[in-house]
């Protein structure tokens, strides 16, 4: 799970929201020890942002503070209302569930759930009142223990598929070592048949094996640098953009569309298989998810330095918040980011969904 953010500059927003709001009430309410109350809900927004850092800290200086807030006003009979701004502290057992460790977790419950039993000091202490109190904040802690529990299992389903997305890249890799390495160990022992009686031909095999070795290099260092998990790779041949006319369909909507324009022969392996599959996703991905779509444009660009491909789909234009396309996009990021190339995707301006990823012609594999 990541480290939670800092504070942040809405934290500070609404620490002093709730400190002018505490000041305001109590100047305008009757309120019981009215420095004490107001001291306490002043400093326990003061502290409020760096709950996600610190919860077990903000939890025992805030809870703590209000118990012996709560404890001398019950011995003392005065009325048990406070400042209502001070409502706020409810966000703290949520922080602590949301963002503690197993140890803050431990320690911190117990201070939460004894100060509402504080209460039955008090005159006209209710047992029933006590209870609901009680079980009130274990309900907004086991919501931020749930809200932990679907972030990090989102977290580890989207480095599951960045993995994934590595491993398939790596199988393409050793596919096209593979191919190399036959080439080499072909020309090598046509070079030592001939080498006898046409020492030329033995020097164009040896230009030939200089040149595979050198791009078996390159890829060796590119699958050593993506391959995460040793596991076995398949040996089957890749396809490349050459296939991705063969995405094409005419028949049921959406139809799709290819386009393949300019310089697109002698691609890296790497980039031209990587190429393909993020078409073949991006294809995919509007057949499935494309509401309303009737067509879906691929196009592919060759230029001087890099291959742009370009997919969009005219269906309607999903809201940013409630579109969800699974973790396809987040391989489509990984593979692109590891050849050093750039990835972009969204709802388009017009209509519909669009993707655009941009790689270098050569091998940048990182």
């Amino acid at each position: 799970m990541p480290n939670p953010p800092p504070p942040g500059r809405w934290d500070w927003w609404f620490t002093t929201a709730f400190v002018f709001g505490a000041i305001v009430e109590a100047a305008f309410r009757s309120i019981p020890w009215k420095p004490a109350q107001l001291l306490f809900v002043v400093t326990a927004a003061l502290i409020l942002p760096f709950r996600r850092t610190h919860p077990l800290a903000v939890t025992a200086s805030v809870f703590g503070a209000g118990l012996a807030l709560q404890a001398a006003t019950a011995l003392a009979g005065a009325a048990s209302d406070g400042i209502y701004t001070g409502a706020f502290i409810l966000v703290i057992p949520y922080s602590l569930l949301r963002w503690g460790s197993g140890r803050d977790v431990i320690l911190g419950l117990p201070i939460i759930t004894v100060l509402p039993w504080v209460t039955l000091f008090g005159d006209g202490a209710v047992l029933s009142d006590t209870i609901g109190g009680t079980v009130f904040f274990l309900l907004l802690a086991a919501i931020g223990a749930s809200v932990r529990y679907r972030g990090t299992s989102r977290e580890r389903a989207l480095e599951q598929a960045r993995l994934h997305e590595r491993e398939q890249l790596a199988r393409e890799l050793h596919d096209t070592v593979a191919h190399h390495v036959s080439a080499i160990a072909i020309q090598a022992q046509a070079g030592t048949a001939v080498a006898a009686t046409d020492p030329g031909a033995a020097t164009r095999a040896l230009d030939v094996i200089e040149r595979e070795a050198s791009r078996t290099l390159v890829e060796m260092r590119s699958m050593v640098g993506v391959l995460r998990r040793g596991q076995p790779v398949e040996l089957a041949p890749q396809p490349g953009v050459a296939d991705i006319p063969r995405l094409a369909s005419t028949g049921a909507e959406p139809t799709v569309e290819v386009e393949l324009v300019g310089t697109l022969s002698d691609l890296p392996p790497s980039v031209d298989a990587a190429v393909y599959r993020l078409a073949q996703e991006s294809v995919t991905n509007a057949r499935r998810h494309a509401r309303g779509a009737t067509r879906v444009i691929v196009r592919v660009l060759g230029e001087e330095d890099t291959v742009r491909l370009t997919v969009r789909d005219d269906g309607e234009t999903p809201e940013p918040e409630g579109h969800n396309r699974g973790f396809g996009l987040a391989g489509m990021t990984e593979r692109v980011k590891l050849l050093g190339g750039s990835f972009a995707a969204g709802p388009h301006p017009v209509r519909g969904w669009f993707v655009e990823a941009v790689v270098p012609r050569h091998e940048g594999v990182s």
